[in-house]
């Protein structure tokens, strides 16, 4: 025990990396994915193939694949990005095709008939969107959103490929310097922490939405 708390400063501010980047990727990836929802719905098939073919590809493909293609691929032809930023381009496009699909998801099980009662009531097109359908579709995905923000909190770890000084390196590095597995005991209760807060955050919200029961 004495040990676990003699390295438990490395690995918090290895988690200071973990926090930003979960922090950037979730303010992204949110909205793009909400974005793109949006016009998948749209019925335009040329738009429809193209973003149909980037969720395939970003939900497809591992995202530490992506990792890797963002920060040591796209330099092969000239596109250069910093580890952290190119962390942050991957992730944020990876779980906007995720949630694309979940906002999706919200909005096709909208029945048709509020649209109707929307068009009635002489709402335009923004307000029917803002005002019935997003607080709606919200409600309806949340789980689903609640559990990708999981996700994302483990996923983080895998920025260790690209040399950044996350909690999973700060561990690792800890680890092979003491010869020792005691660091990842460290890391995982952090992790465990974080994903236990998000979860008790999404609980809270959960709840204040259950005016729609």
């Amino acid at each position: 025990m004495e040990y676990l708390l003699s390295v438990m400063p490395q690995l918090l501010a290895g988690a200071v990396t973990t926090i930003k980047l979960f922090a950037f990727t979730l303010l992204g990836s949110l909205p793009l994915g909400i974005v793109l929802a949006l016009l998948l719905s749209v019925p335009f098939k040329p738009l429809n193939y193209l973003l149909q073919t980037y969720v395939w590809v970003l939900r497809g493909t591992p995202l530490l694949l992506q990792l890797i293609f963002f920060f040591y691929g796209l330099p092969q032809i000239g596109i250069i990005f910093d580890r952290f930023d190119a962390a942050i381009i991957a992730f944020i496009l990876n779980y906007s095709a995720y949630f694309a699909e979940i906002f999706r998801g919200g909005l096709q099980a909208i029945p048709e008939g509020q649209y109707e009662a929307a068009k009635v009531l002489r709402l335009r097109p923004i307000q029917t969107i803002r005002k019935i359908v997003i607080p709606q579709v919200i409600k309806i995905v949340l789980p689903s959103v609640g559990n990708e923000v999981i996700n994302l909190v483990k996923d983080s770890s895998l920025v260790y490929i690209l040399g950044l000084g996350d909690v999973m390196r700060a561990g690792k590095i800890a680890m092979e310097r003491d010869a020792t597995l005691l660091p990842l005991l460290g890391v995982a209760l952090i992790y465990l922490a974080m994903t236990g807060i998000f979860t008790l955050i999404m609980k809270q919200i959960e709840n204040k939405l259950n005016y729609y029961r």
